[in-house]
């Protein structure tokens, strides 16, 4: 079985159900427009409605009239076809099409600069171009820089004169799924690794594994037909789309939110009765913050039908879901980890039932395999730390053009992840910090995910970031860098104080108090601290030398 049969199949037994709403809280002016009230181009507008909808038969209609153009265009199987778009009514018809012409997608993150656009479009050797409207500035700086691109396709009214309409096109192209011969094992989407070392790299998977994505996540959360899902995070990430995934299998709603502010989801759950909800760490905080500063008060809000909240992307603070349990008691939760090579998330879960294990990512998911070894290769014993390797249907194919970095983390089958990780008596693995992230400070391991988790239990630290700063001394020392709750003071001698419960090794020496950056998955950017905070280190000593 095909993902696009999961798509196909739902069309024909929910033809005139909802399969997808928009909704985008920065725009009220007519909260009533639908897909179907509205034509394909007026639907593309820049300032889309409060409201869109979509019906599971108009979905699969819009994914062959795009297959549909993109054949008219000249790709064959394998053609890389580029998706770079804001979350969107319009993004997954486009993913799906691309599937049903036997292309290869190949989604970009929406951050990107116009320099990085065009390495990964390059990298990729994609030949087909989505772009939206906040694209423009970026794609005018480069697009007569990328000769492989033979056709720019512009979602909305207005745009550029060397890009086409893909919405006016589409309306000529018929609504028949192309007889496309497509196979589990050919490929199917291109992703890229979140850039932390540097340009990213391309990941490649097959159709197969993400069937295998789709089986992994109704397993876990046991998505039914009356669930609905609410999906904030960006769809170009593995992580979105594949929870969403767990919708597509089961035929059930899901709906994207423009938007992240506590309000905005409350209100986005209560109006859509949102039964699943994935956040990313800092969303939970701030929903938490605006509960108990009184910005926003629960009961206000209808929120009953709300029967899982889980997270991913990151390290989960324990605190945090405490705090979590309190306000939503009747919650189930889950902490869910993966990584673009795995196709997202679902490799590792904690697992509703496993509220007391909270603190861990969990044991192997469905379909999935998991050890934790030592430099010999050797499983660790408990409470060692090594490396987490993971085996499973979604484990990428490769890194496209790059088989020097492939052998590095594909051996025999198994996916190695850099997570330095941990292993309970109960077999449930705990992340202690990135292989490349820890910190060697006079012959000792510091692991600073565990000074984190630490930290964050000071009622008055919003989030946190531990790295390590070079020392002549010890080689390096970690550098707390604190991200206080708005309207809260505290020093740096609070901050020591606080600590002393601390083994004295593990303590951070350097306190600064400032912003923690996250990109747009969750994930801390520790290269930008790094950067920002070592350098001048460096430079520093170097005068001090």
């Amino acid at each position: 079985m095909l993902i696009t049969d999961f798509l196909e199949r739902n069309a024909r037994l929910y033809k005139n159900e909802v399969a997808l709403t928009e909704i985008n809280p920065s725009d009220e002016r007519d909260r009533a427009t639908t897909w179907r009230e509205a034509s394909l181009i007026e639907l593309a507008r820049p300032n889309t409605p409060y409201k869109r909808e979509m019906t599971w038969s108009e979905f699969d209609t819009r994914a062959n009239r795009f297959a549909n153009l993109l054949l008219s265009r000249g790709t064959k199987r394998g053609t890389k076809v580029g998706i770079l778009l804001m979350n969107c009514l319009e993004w997954l018809p486009i993913y799906f099409g691309i599937l049903k012409a036997g292309c290869i997608c190949v989604p970009l993150n929406f951050r990107y600069s116009a320099d990085e656009i065009k390495y990964c479009v390059e990298l990729a050797d994609v030949e087909i171009l989505i772009f939206g409207e906040e694209f423009i500035s970026r794609i005018d700086e480069i697009h007569n820089d990328m000769p492989a691109v033979h056709t720019l396709f512009y979602v909305g009214p207005d745009g550029p004169d060397y890009s086409e309409d893909c919405w006016e096109r589409m309306s000529y192209c018929s609504s028949i799924a192309p007889p496309v011969a497509i196979d589990e094992f050919d490929h199917a989407a291109i992703y890229f690794s979140s850039g932390t070392t540097g340009f990213p790299k391309a990941i490649l998977h097959n159709h197969k594994g993400l069937v295998c994505s789709a089986m992994t996540e109704q397993n876990h959360h046991g998505q039914t037909h009356d669930d609905v899902f609410l999906c904030i995070p960006p769809l170009y990430h593995t992580g979105a789309k594949m929870h969403w995934f767990g919708s597509l299998y089961s035929g059930s709603k899901a709906v994207l939110l423009r938007g992240v502010k506590p309000e905005w989801i409350l209100r986005a759950v209560t109006e859509e009765k949102c039964t699943i909800v994935w956040l990313l760490v800092p969303w939970a905080q701030d929903i938490l913050d605006a509960i108990e500063s009184g910005r926003v008060d629960l009961s206000h809000y209808l929120l009953d039908q709300w029967r899982l909240m889980h997270i991913g992307a990151q390290p989960v603070p324990p605190s945090l879901i405490k705090r979590w349990l309190k306000y939503f008691p009747n919650h189930d939760y889950d902490t869910n980890y993966g990584l673009s090579e795995s196709l997202g998330p679902g490799c590792v879960h904690l697992g509703v039932g496993n509220i007391e294990k909270v603190g861990a990512i969990g044991r192997a998911g469905y379909l999935w395999e998991t050890k934790v070894v030592g430099e010999n290769g050797e499983r660790v014993k408990v409470g060692e730390v090594g490396e987490l390797a993971v085996k499973g249907p979604g484990v990428m194919l490769c890194y496209y053009k790059n088989p020097e970095a492939t052998d590095e983390i594909l051996k025999d089958g198994w996916l190695f992840t850099g997570d330095m990780a941990e292993v309970d008596e109960d077999g449930f693995i705990t992340l202690v910090d990135r292989k490349k992230d820890v910190i060697i400070s006079g012959g000792e391991n510091l692991y600073p995910v565990q000074i984190e988790d630490f930290l964050r239990k000071n009622d008055k630290i919003k989030d946190v970031a531990v790295i390590g700063l070079p020392d002549k001394r010890l080689g390096e020392i970690a550098a707390a860098i604190i991200e206080l709750k708005e309207g809260m003071e505290c020093t740096e001698e609070e901050i020591n104080e606080f600590c002393t419960e601390m083994p004295r090794y593990k303590r951070p020496r350097k306190i600064i108090f400032a912003d923690v950056p996250r990109n747009p998955t969750g994930k801390i950017e520790k290269p930008v601290l790094r950067q920002r905070y070592c350098h001048g280190r460096l430079v520093e000593e170097q005068i001090k030398g």
